[in-house]
């Protein structure tokens, strides 16, 4: 029997599971599994890097699959107008999902004392529920069922009893409330609006505050591909500096104009056109070097987090849309913009769902 397997989304869950074997004993520390699924997230060559990395044993590709990719289930998202209709036709999708991932999945997950998975909203919740394979969840970004709970906003109307399906495992629901689920790890309990008896508090910050020298050193090579570069763009320019975290937010014309106004208004600091240096979201299909040449635009293929790690490295200001900066250190000035900031450019319920719930 293997000790521990993470199957990770992005490369902010890889430097979670990063913080979790960091946190436990040494001699417990180089035996878990890392499975990095492509179905959302461009890795790049983070699959060698992690295979060097003294963190994991082993570090598998995951050709995840879309529900999409199986035209067979098309007709299950029809709306039959009938509550016992719809919950019949997702009884049937559920474990169709569940079965139909199978083939591509790459390791025998009955093989591991524990599994912890990052989005089990993905097709490897269904797979593992449709296995009866246990498991802990692990929430998705820092914070982020406080701005989206995505459980209860998918499932709104009759809530109660899509819970109760979902205990039964007739129908899958992420983030504790499936039946194969054992917990839901989230960074801060007192900020969810919605309880969960699955939920169970792992704070973060509690993490980093932990690591050793020689520990970020590890993140820091892991996560890093060129350090040399990443470390010339960052002396570049003005003493002041300013870095925006860009997010695939609407189309690219509208994504365009909106980082184009986070950099107009926080631009200046101190009356001065500061050192403009821009972080692409690893999903952010927008070319902002052709876009923003004038701008610094650092490589998207990290967890922003990894600046903390950076010796005498600091910025005058960051700037977020939705990205939650709890975990930043590297910044003098961190400012989250949220929803009333989106509202300028698109409708209020695309992005307020939990006040849809």
């Amino acid at each position: 029997m293997k000790e521990r397997i993470y199957v990770c989304h992005t490369f902010y869950h890889v430097y979670v599971a990063c913080l979790k074997e960091l946190a436990l004993p040494v001699e417990k520390q180089g035996n878990a599994t890392l499975v990095l699924s492509t179905m959302s997230n461009p890795f790049g060559n983070l699959d060698e890097r992690a295979g060097k990395c003294p963190l994991f044993e082993e570090v598998v590709m995951f050709d995840e699959k879309e529900d999409v990719f199986f035209p067979e289930l098309k007709k299950y998202h029809t709306d039959r107008g009938n509550i016992i209709l719809n919950m019949l036709a997702r009884i049937k999708y559920t474990k169709l999902l569940g079965r139909f991932q199978e083939p591509y999945v790459p390791v025998d997950f009955k093989q591991y004392k524990d599994i912890y998975v990052f989005c089990d909203s993905d097709p490897i919740g269904y797979y593992l529920s449709y296995k009866k394979i246990p498991y802990h969840a692990v929430e998705d970004g820092l914070n982020c069922i406080q701005y989206y709970d995505t459980a209860r906003y998918d499932n709104r109307g009759h809530f109660g009893l899509k819970a109760f399906l979902a205990a039964q495992n007739l129908i899958f629901i992420q983030n504790g409330y499936g039946k194969y689920c054992l917990d839901m790890e989230v960074n801060d309990i007192s900020v969810l609006t919605y309880p969960c008896k699955k939920y169970i508090e792992v704070p973060r910050a509690k993490l980093v505050e932990r690591l050793t020298q020689k520990d970020k050193d590890i993140l820091v090579r892991l996560f890093i591909e060129d350090l040399d570069r990443l470390t010339e763009q960052l002396a570049q320019g003005a003493e002041q500096k300013v870095l925006v975290l860009s997010e695939p937010l609407c189309d690219l014309e509208v994504r365009k104009q909106i980082f184009t106004d986070i950099i107009e208004a926080y631009g200046v600091v101190d009356g001065k056109r500061a050192q403009i240096l821009i972080k692409p979201h690893p999903r952010d299909v927008l070319d902002y070097e052709k876009e923003f040449p004038e701008h610094i635009v650092l490589t998207g293929r990290f967890p922003m987090e990894i600046l903390n790690y950076i010796p005498n490295l600091s910025f005058r200001r960051v700037v977020s849309v939705f990205t939650v900066p709890n975990g930043i250190m590297f910044a003098k000035e961190v400012v989250f913009l949220g929803e009333d900031f989106m509202d300028k450019y698109e409708a209020p319920e695309l992005h307020r769902q939990n006040e849809f719930i």
